[in-house]
């Protein structure tokens, strides 16, 4: 694992960047990684989105909640997404972290709030995209998903390509709907492969086996290189263009994503919003520090460069200390 990935994480993990973010909220340019801060703003983003031929999956920020009242606080929020979707009659689903809704406190009511968001989707035939995050919690979501799974058929899931057991997992869940990512955090050797070749041909494996044997695949991305190699498979494998979309996150590579869609493609757009947005920023910088040349010019001020600059110094130099010590 490359030390700007590590670097990327450790920010991802930093307290008092991630409270001067939410403070900052819109005057550090928040607004070019999430589609707004509240409910209305993050609909007209949406609609806006649409109007080019672009559907969305919308995440409310948040993630690692210690209080069953915030997870209560959650799920209120998803569910007037969900009746906004309806009212609006955008074309959006929902795309929602189970630790953000208590995983990481009680099993049991975790699953109950979720059964009671993909029960109000349902009524609308929108789509519930659970989302997977440390491997820590692996496999706790994916025991949530087979419940719900036993209720409903509007829900899927996501496949994360840096860890070693994702052919099982795939192979498991072949008959779902799927986002396949590389994965954004940290972990160790023993679970996810460290080396970005290695990952990325795994998720390339993964894209062509689900593209084959599956249903529908959420190809998320900003890598070119995988997009175009996508691209030709399908064509090889006469694959049908509604069988798979494109992914990628708001406010990056939108030239890309504009083109995509112009191209025919099934594309969405990964609109997340809220201003608990810090900790998604970093690791979308963790997975591909490629994206800090994309939107780093409109997030960063001189303020949050200070801070990012001292955070800098504190890491290395837990580096070459650490590294003092192996010797």
């Amino acid at each position: 694992m490359s030390w700007t990935k590590d670097f990327f994480i450790y920010l991802s993990q930093n307290n008092v960047l991630n409270s001067g973010a939410k403070k900052w909220g819109l005057k550090l340019g928040a607004q070019s990684v999430v589609a707004g801060t509240n409910l209305t703003e993050m609909i007209e983003s949406v609609k806006e989105l649409n109007s080019h031929g672009i559907s969305c999956t919308i995440d409310n920020l948040g993630e690692f909640v210690s209080e069953k009242s915030e997870a209560t606080a959650a799920k209120k929020e998803i569910l007037s997404v969900i009746e906004a979707i309806h009212e609006h009659q955008v074309d959006a689903h929902i795309s929602l972290k189970p630790t953000q809704l208590g995983l990481g406190i009680d099993y049991q009511f975790c699953l109950d709030t979720l059964r009671e968001i993909v029960a109000k989707a349902q009524e609308y035939n929108i789509f519930i995209n659970i989302d997977m995050e440390d491997y820590k919690n692996l496999q706790p979501s994916f025991d949530l998903f087979d419940e719900l799974l036993k209720e409903y058929d509007n829900v899927g899931t996501v496949i994360q390509a840096y860890f070693h057991n994702a052919v099982k997992n795939i192979e498991k869940y072949k008959d779902q709907r799927l986002r396949l990512v590389k994965g954004a955090y940290k972990e160790s050797e023993e679970v996810a492969y460290q080396d970005k070749k290695e990952i990325d041909n795994n998720l390339l494996k993964l894209i062509e086996y689900h593209l084959l044997s599956g249903k529908f695949t959420s190809i998320a991305t900003h890598d070119h290189r995988i997009i175009h190699q996508v691209k030709e498979f399908v064509k090889e494998n006469n694959i049908s263009k509604d069988k798979f979309e494109f992914q990628m996150l708001y406010g990056f590579r939108k030239e890309m994503q504009l083109a995509l869609a112009k191209e025919g493609y099934n594309f969405c757009t990964y609109v997340p919003y809220g201003d608990d947005w810090y900790g998604y920023f970093m690791r979308r910088l963790a997975e591909r520090p490629q994206n800090l040349t994309l939107v780093g010019k409109q997030v960063f001020n001189k303020k949050t460069n200070t801070a990012i600059a001292v955070a800098a110094g504190a890491f290395l130099l837990g580096r070459l200390t650490k590294g003092k010590k192996k010797k």
